[in-house]
Formats: structure tokens, C-alpha cells, sequence
């Protein structure tokens, strides 16, 4: 390991707030492993971890810094929501049968008990925090909220979850938007880069050698395949592509299933007393819209929001501009208070929202696709995957009959139709 590194991080909240950056350095020369991971977001490092305590042999190669990409800039909440539940739903009904309510819940909660368990198991102080509301800006939001609500307690999680009313939302929220909200206990909220670099030392304590600055200019197919860098090569038994939006590998298959949108984020500057006037319970929040705000406040007691994605995969010329209005509206007490960061997070959005994981060969495998929903999900994935390479197929088996949505030219034409879509749902929130 070393403490000095050429590439600097992104400018953002998350980065000023590290008091122990961690690097690692560039992969140089010839090694082998028995599995070598592409990509240091959730997906990538957690696979390696969960591999190396199987017992594997196991090289992590990142194209920038550990956590670089959407894994270490998104809004850190931690929630059993899930991307694309219908789709799944809706494909997985006759492989699932009876069992698919089951593995459909598992797959919304199983991840805040894999965070939960890293973090304790291996001392990672990522700010955890617990508690969350979901929030109705309409009465006819509050429908959904009952289902989720009255499903959350025929699985046992009564004592976790409240559903609240205009005023029981103002006893936690400081807002005039919201006309009810459900209030989950069992939710979290953390500093997700400080997550990712804290399961990435755990991994290399675990044994996985670590390797930052190398982007990946190739795979090698073949009975043990390669994977290439500007100054190094890795030859493994398997190869596993967890680089999400960011990487332009295996094209000629992955071409056309992925798109990226572009989410803003700002930090105020520290609140002080209003902080605790305009969020009295410390909650994480987003609300029930289509196109969604979020927020949360941080250890030093800042305002992080975020929202207004951006389906054309341009940055914003001016985030905090573009978030200002949204803020004041939701707490007007915060009218013209300054913010200090601002910052963007590329999503990697799926056409039918449902996670892809697949083979490219026998022994060259991917997952991406969490759609806005990837801080639980990634650690269930990498879960999944870790399993699948190690040998236990049935889970694996169950996400790789998800049949995904290719676009031709899906390069060229998939962020102008992301962008059509969004209209679209736009249009319907009018009427919902």
C-alpha cells in the first residue's frame, strides 16, 4: 500500500470530509490470480471481499481511486427499495412460483445486513446512521405507502416502521411539502466513500492485492483469460467486470444495455442550531415522485440533497443553481444559506430498471445496472456473484434468466430515449 497518489480525487463533499485516503498503486508487470476483479465501486470490491473469504485468490484493479465512479458520490441512503420490482416480478413469476415473494424481499433487505455486518465486523467508521421517511408530496402517494407499510408488517417488521401523517411529518421534518410519509427505522444512512475504502482494506486484509490507476485496455478470452493494462497483465481462471457505466469493455456484447444519468449533489454549509430545527430526528429522506429529491444531513451537520437527474448523460452547467430552488422550497428556514459543494453522480440506468448480471464466456462474467438503487443492491450482487464464481450457481441462475432491453445503436440513441422516457413519466406524475 502507499499514501501518495497522481490521480487526485473528484471535488466533493465526500472527498474533503476523508481523514485517511487510502491508495493503492498502479498495477505493474506480470501476476495471476484465481479470480481478477475490473472496477473499485461497491460492486468490484465487495466480490473481491466475499471471494477472498472464500478462500480465493483474488486482484482488484480500478481505472482512477477506489470508489471513484457513482459508489462513492451518491446521496448515501441505504433503503429497501429496489430498482425495477415490477420487471423482476413480472419475469421472475414462473422460474420463482410460490417462492418469488420471498426472493424478491430478500433482495430489498438483505443488503442493509450485509452494511451492517461489514461495518461492525471490520471497524469501518462510514458516519452509519439509522432511520429514514419516504415521503407523499400528494395524498395519492400515501396508497403506495400503505402497501409497503402493511407489507412490512406482515414480514415482522412492525416495530420498524410507522406510517405518518401531515402532522406526524412535521413532528420530524421542518417542510411544507409533504402531506404524509412512511417513517422506516430500519433504513440507513452513511458516507458511502468511506464505506467503499473501508471494505476495500478490509479486502486487502483478507489478502486481495489492490491496484488503482489502471484502466483496463482489454480481456483476453481463453481457457485462462487476461486481462491487460497499459503497464501490467493478469492472467486468472476468472474474470469478473464490475466497472458499471464507466467502462467500454466487451462491447460487441454489453453495447446498448446501459446508459448513464447524471444526478446532482451539494452540501450546504454547517447548520448549526438549524440543522437540528429542520430535521429534528436526523432522518434520511426522499420523497415519492417519479423524478425524486433526497437529503440527508451529515456528521457536521450540513444539508446534503440531491435530485434532478439528467437522462441526456451531459453534466449540469451549474448544480447548485439547478438545486438551490428545490432546497428553499423544501425548507424555506434555509433561504439563502451558501453551499460549499457541489458535485455530480453518473447512474448507470437500465431501460427496464432490472440489475443485469450474465456471462460473456465460461469464465468471464458481469454485473451492473442498479439504476439509482445501488447501495444495498451492489452488496447483495456482489453476494450473488462471488457465490456463482466460487461455484453455487442457484441464485446467479435465477438474475441471469432476466432478460434485458438492448437498443440498437444503443450508444448513440439510448440517452436521447431515456430522456423520451422520463417525459413520459413525467407526464403521468401529473395524474397520479
Amino acid at each position: 500500500m502507499v499514501t501518495n497518489h497522481t490521480i487526485l480525487r473528484p471535488e466533493n463533499y465526500y472527498t474533503a470530509s476523508l481523514h485517511d485516503d487510502t491508495a493503492w498503486p498502479p498495477l505493474r508487470g506480470d501476476h495471476s490470480a484465481d479470480v481478477v476483479v475490473i472496477g473499485g465501486g461497491f460492486t468490484g470490491v465487495n466480490t473481491a471481499l466475499e471471494l477472498a473469504q472464500r478462500g480465493l485468490s483474488v486482484i482488484l484493479v480500478e481505472a482512477n481511486r477506489i470508489g471513484w465512479g457513482q459508489s462513492g458520490r451518491n446521496g448515501g441512503q441505504v433503503t429497501g427499495s429496489l430498482s425495477g420490482e415490477g420487471e423482476l416480478r413480472r419475469q421472475w413469476r414462473r422460474r420463482l412460483g410460490t417462492e418469488l415473494d420471498d426472493f424478491v424481499w430478500w433482495l430489498r433487505w438483505h443488503g442493509q445486513d450485509v452494511i451492517a455486518a461489514r461495518v461492525a465486523q471490520h471497524g469501518i467508521a462510514c458516519d452509519l446512521k439509522y432511520g429514514h421517511i419516504h415521503a407523499a408530496m400528494k395524498p395519492s402517494h400515501m396508497g403506495e405507502l400503505q402497501q409497503t407499510y402493511d407489507e412490512a408488517c406482515a414480514r415482522g417488521m412492525a416495530d420498524d416502521v410507522v406510517l405518518l401523517d401531515a402532522k406526524g411529518v412535521r413532528d420530524h421534518l421542518e417542510s411544507p411539502l409533504y402531506c404524509g410519509g412512511l417513517l422506516n427505522s430500519r433504513n440507513m444512512h452513511l458516507h458511502p466513500l468511506k464505506l467503499c475504502l473501508g471494505e476495500a482494506q478490509a479486502a486487502e486484509r483478507l489478502g486481495v492485492r489492490v491496484f488503482e490507476g489502471s484502466p483496463v485496455l482489454d480481456v483476453v478470452h481463453g481457457p485462462r483469460p487476461q486481462v491487460v493494462t497499459a503497464h501490467g497483465r493478469v492472467s486468472a481462471a476468472h474474470v469478473m467486470i464490475a466497472g458499471d457505466v464507466s467502462h467500454k469493455l466487451e462491447r460487441k456484447r454489453l453495447s446498448g444495455l446501459i446508459f448513464p444519468a447524471v444526478g446532482g449533489i451539494v452540501t450546504t454549509e454547517p447548520l448549526g442550531a438549524d440543522a437540528q430545527a429542520i430535521n429534528p430526528h436526523d432522518m434520511a429522506v426522499y420523497d415519492c415522485r417519479f423524478v425524486l429529491d433526497y437529503y440527508r444531513l451529515t456528521a457536521d451537520g450540513r444539508l446534503l440533497f440531491g435530485g434532478g437527474a439528467n437522462y441526456s448523460g451531459r453534466e449540469s452547467r451549474s448544480i447548485a443553481d439547478e438545486l438551490r430552488p428545490a432546497i428553499e422550497a423544501t425548507f424555506p428556514r434555509l433561504k439563502g444559506v451558501k453551499i460549499d459543494h457541489a458535485w455530480s453522480c453518473a447512474m448507470g440506468i437500465v431501460i427496464n430498471r432490472a440489475p443485469q448480471l450474465g456471462k460473456l464466456a465460461d469464465n468471464v462474467w458481469f454485473a451492473q445496472g442498479y439504476s439509482g438503487h445501488g447501495v444495498a443492491t451492489s452488496h447483495v450482487v456482489a453476494e450473488v456473484m462471488a457465490e456463482a464464481i466460487a461455484g453455487t450457481m442457484e441464485r446467479f441462475d435465477v438474475f441471469a434468466t432476466l432478460k434485458p432491453v438492448r437498443l440498437p445503436l444503443g450508444d448513440l440513441l439510448g440517452n436521447p430515449l431515456l430522456m423520451l422516457g422520463m417525459r413520459w413519466y413525467l407526464l403521468l406524475e401529473k395524474f397520479r
